[in-house]
């Protein structure tokens, strides 16, 4: 069999860039059973409740969704269970440090493949406000509003 190369997305979290500020991103390996791989590869997770937190020294997610794998029999996995993520030491201790700080939280963004291996891409993020909600979407209405009369004015409409 050919070997994988590439990226590929299983799963985002769009939800969190709309309702966290993202300060700094990582990629981090991450510890699965031969089920979860499965089931991943056919294409099913969610992130949609997901978080990261360190532990002892080691950066585990929680909360994740991976489907059981259908073809499955007594050796399935648990869907929400906790796993572990592979980052380096100096990594960590910078996540670390972080998070301890009043409002950061560690959410993952991307669950995906990349040369075969599975991936997740998790965000060092402080929550939005309300206010900075609304502003964002003021801002991306008036940037679409712009590219629309700029194309109009393109194509000789007015």
């Amino acid at each position: 069999m050919a070997k994988e190369t590439g990226r590929k997305v299983v799963a985002q979290n769009k939800k969190a860039r709309h309702d966290y500020h993202i300060d700094d991103t990582y990629e981090a390996g991450i510890v699965l059973q031969g089920t979860e791989v499965k089931s991943l590869r056919a294409g099913r997770a969610s992130l949609v409740d997901g978080f990261a937190e360190v532990e002892n020294g080691e950066v585990f997610l929680h909360a994740v969704h991976i489907p059981t794998y259908t073809q499955g029999t007594w050796t399935n996995h648990e869907p929400r269970r906790r796993r572990k993520l592979l980052l380096n030491r100096r990594e960590i201790d910078k996540i670390e440090s972080k998070v301890r700080e009043k409002g950061f939280t560690l959410i993952p963004l991307a669950l995906y493949f990349k040369d075969g291996r599975a991936k997740v891409e998790i965000g060092v993020a402080r929550g939005k406000k309300f206010y900075d909600k609304r502003q964002a979407i003021a801002e991306r209405t008036a940037r679409r509003e712009a590219e629309v009369a700029v194309g109009r004015r393109a194509k000789g409409m007015g």
